[in-house]
């Protein structure tokens, strides 16, 4: 079975949750203020976590999609 490239839509949001976890350290590197009673840092880095999960199910169901309907046309 071939290996298909993945769609532009797809690999955005792949990179999402890398660009804004890796390269936005400046922006969230702090211990205060607090949320939900946890450093600011940690919740940033919890929640792009959920996030990250969230994009790559996304990313997946427009694979799935296409690769089904590029198998119809054929």
């Amino acid at each position: 079975m071939p290996v298909n490239k993945p769609s532009i839509t797809a690999l955005l949001l792949g990179l999402i949750p890398f660009i804004a976890m890796c390269f936005s350290v400046a922006l969230w590197d702090r211990i205060y203020p607090m949320v939900l009673g946890i450093p600011f840092n940690i919740f940033w880095l919890v929640s792009w976590s959920v996030v990250s999960t969230l994009c790559m199910s996304v990313a997946y169901r427009v694979e799935t999609t296409r690769i089904k309907r590029e198998a119809k046309a054929e």
